[in-house]
């Protein structure tokens, strides 16, 4: 007799999908600033090229996190007697981590303290004392001239082939962790950077 799961049977399942699990090693990060403002003032800045960072960037990351979201509810009471209800009114997206290698022309921390630099009003005509200046002083910009919308992760499988790819609309880098050195045995440099977003898609193909 066989054993019913699921209004199926143990016979019935299909053995195929659970042999083939996903991996947290097999995925793919783009990044391209796409905003002409930001990526001449990242450049100037950090003194990369934009083609440079453009093609690279997302090739030295070597772990991020895929991105999620929670709601905000409110507590209904009074509907039903004795019973609680929860509604969802706000979405709200979680800050994901991207971690880079750091080549020694130290360029992927150089990028991101240069769009940092930028997010903060470095280079802008508005900011006319120098930065060394006891009297600096800084005067962010607007939004729509630092945020990105070209930022994408993509899970893929052992045949390249990726199911699913996340799309980052209007991501920044809210922070950059410390980067800890110390005497003894060598290891290759980490940057790890928190993004802020307004929102994502997830693409299925």
């Amino acid at each position: 007799m066989a054993v019913s799961i699921r209004n199926g049977s143990l016979y019935n399942i299909n053995r195929t999908a659970l042999s083939s699990p996903a991996l947290t090693n097999q995925y793919q990060v783009d990044l391209f600033l796409e905003n002409q403002e930001l990526a001449k003032g990242v450049s100037d800045l950090s003194g990369i090229s934009n083609d440079f960072f453009n093609r690279n960037i997302g090739i030295s990351c070597y772990e991020a996190s895929l991105p999620t979201s929670s709601f905000a509810t409110a507590e209904v009471k009074d509907n039903f007697q004795g019973i609680g209800q929860q509604f969802a009114h706000t979405r709200f997206y979680v800050d994901s981590s991207f971690s880079f290698y750091v080549d020694k022309d130290y360029t992927s921390l150089l990028f991101f303290e240069s769009w940092m630099d930028f997010i903060s009003g470095l280079g802008s005509p508005n900011v006319t004392v120098n930065e060394e200046s006891p009297a600096f002083y800084r005067r962010f910009r607007y939004p729509d001239t630092y945020k990105c919308r070209n930022l994408y992760i993509t899970p893929f499988n052992k045949n390249l082939n990726g199911p699913i790819s996340y799309q980052f609309f209007n991501a920044f880098p809210k922070s950059i962790q410390s980067v800890p050195v110390s005497y003894g045995p060598a290891d290759i440099l980490k940057v790890t950077v928190t993004f802020a977003y307004d929102r994502y898609i997830l693409k299925r193909k």
